[in-house]
């Protein structure tokens, strides 16, 4: 499928399995986030709405305006953290690199990177909206071997 060019209709129809969409107060500065952090493909990006790709997996960007007639907005804070207790979990993205990265923009530093117990190196990145990235990679052979 072409996310260029496909219709919102054929685009709606296509979606199946578990979807993903954040609402965010605007689109573009997500999804530029998303592009220049995680090396994310941006594609459709408006005010009102983005199609990402990281690898072969789809989400979505809508802004809280074209959320309008639906009830989740009246749940959001006008102001600060909307993402509480979610994580998006990035398994292919170095967290030294994305890092290094966030902090170039401005980016804020939940947690630097870090040798987990369960195998993986993690950091924790918060986006302007609050929302936790969470970039990780397994663990070499020889830092499994440092306790």
């Amino acid at each position: 499928m072409n996310y260029e060019t496909v219709s919102a209709d054929d685009f709606g129809a296509s979606l199946c399995g578990l979807g993903l969409n954040i609402l965010v107060r605007d689109v573009l500065v997500q999804a530029e986030f998303l592009r220049a952090v995680f090396d994310m493909k941006v594609h459709r990006a408006n005010a009102d709405f983005a199609i990402m790709t990281y690898g072969d997996q789809l989400f979505q960007i809508h802004s809280d305006g074209t959320y309008h007639s639906h009830p989740l907005p009246s749940l959001l804070p006008d102001a600060g953290a909307r993402g509480a207790g979610a994580e998006f979990r990035l398994y292919a993205s170095d967290p030294d690199v994305a890092v290094a990265k966030a902090e170039a923009m401005g980016g804020h530093i939940l947690q630097a990177p870090s040798n987990k117990p369960h195998g993986l190196r993690e950091a924790y990145i918060l986006c302007e909206n609050g929302y936790a990235w969470v970039p990780s990679r397994v663990l070499t052979p020889e830092e499994r071997e440092v306790k």
